[in-house]
């Protein structure tokens, strides 16, 4: 299994620290104290090396299809007015991530990335919909064949880091590894409202890369 490369800190932190906490029970003669350090120590490695995981995806049909840019849960299908990138009537998809998630992004498209920012602000519930636009978050616009997608990766009350991985002008495939979001957040997804068919609801589970969540209309693609 792939392990993103900026997770290895926080996988050989916490074994660290557990064997420096259980050493020094050790020395101090405190089997309890010993124990727990390394167990815990343990446990904590494995839990990082399990959320870092990068498993390969691939995505499957043509390329009027659109995927999901995170794994989790659809959590909103909304219309709304995005005015600072697409400029246009626009669908939103929003995916909400746990800490069980693969947290590595995918871009939902292929295309050319035209724009990248990350805006400073608040650390709202990642369920009220104030977060979309005042929390903290990254934001990517990618200009297609058909149509244009802006991402953003949303920070939580707790989740404070998320990055992407790309340059201005990059190419991308539909599936390509784009960011990651670390220990569960949220990740919206808006298209021209004219130029897709939303194929999922509120409610449905998806894969980053895989899972089919919109389709370019016939005329656009």
């Amino acid at each position: 299994m792939r392990i993103v490369k900026c997770g290895w800190p926080l996988i050989i932190g916490p074994l660290l620290v557990g064997i420096a906490v259980g050493l020094a029970g050790r020395w101090l003669g405190c089997t309890t104290t010993e124990w727990t350090g390394y167990a815990v120590g343990a446990l904590l490695c494995a839990f990082m090396v399990y959320f870092f995981r990068d498993p390969d995806r691939q995505s499957a049909g043509d390329d009027t299809l659109l995927v999901a840019g995170a794994d989790g849960l659809v959590r909103a299908v909304e219309d709304v007015r995005e005015e600072q990138y697409l400029k246009t009537d626009a669908v939103r998809i929003s995916f909400f991530l746990n800490p069980f998630n693969v947290h590595v992004n995918r871009t939902p498209m292929g295309g050319t990335v035209t724009a990248l920012a990350y805006t400073p602000g608040k650390h709202l519930l990642t369920y009220s919909h104030a977060a979309s636009e005042w929390n903290e978050h990254s934001a990517i616009l990618i200009e297609g064949h058909g149509t244009r997608c802006l991402v953003r990766q949303i920070v939580g009350p707790i989740v404070r880091r998320v990055v992407y991985w790309l340059e201005l002008q990059q190419g991308l495939v539909r599936g390509e590894r784009i960011g990651m979001m670390k220990f569960g957040s949220r990740l919206d997804m808006y298209f021209p409202k004219a130029d897709v068919q939303v194929l999922v609801k509120k409610g449905d589970r998806v894969r980053a890369g895989e899972s089919v969540v919109a389709q370019i209309r016939r005329g656009n693609a």
